[in-house]
């Protein structure tokens, strides 16, 4: 199994100022050491870069990422996104622009994305998302 893990979950495994013992982060280490493929984006890494501030060092962090295979999105993967949003829009909800971008990616690879954030979980009951759960 291959998976896509969003920034919900990096930012609380790599938060230094005190442990958290989410699920998602427990499972993020066990997958990290057996080697499964952990897949991310240019996105994810902008997002945690962007979310630290102060003394951490975003260097530490990119060289961190520098070992998971990175997808770049094509524009098939944009249209993709864009038809995802659109779909969620008529059945009632809002999602993110990124996170479109994020379930389109890991639909057309067929990654298991795992996250925190709620709106993936909304997004798997339209669309043929696979979505880690506890």
């Amino acid at each position: 199994m291959n998976f896509f893990v969003d920034t919900s979950v990096w930012s609380l495994a790599l938060r230094r100022d005190c442990p958290v013992a989410a699920p998602e982060v427990e499972f993020l280490k066990n997958v990290l050491v057996t080697g499964a493929p952990v897949f991310t984006t240019g996105l994810v890494l902008q997002e945690l870069l962007q979310g630290f501030a102060g003394p951490k060092d975003p260097g530490a962090i990119a060289e961190r990422f520098s070992p998971l295979p990175f997808i770049v999105p094509n524009r098939e993967d944009h249209i993709a996104a864009a038809d995802l949003r659109n779909a969620c829009r008529r059945a009632g909800f809002h999602i993110a622009t990124i996170d479109a971008l994020l379930a389109a990616l890991c639909i057309a690879r067929a990654l298991v994305i795992l996250t925190t954030d709620t709106d993936f979980a909304r997004i798997a009951e339209l669309q043929p998302l696979s979505v880690w759960r506890p």
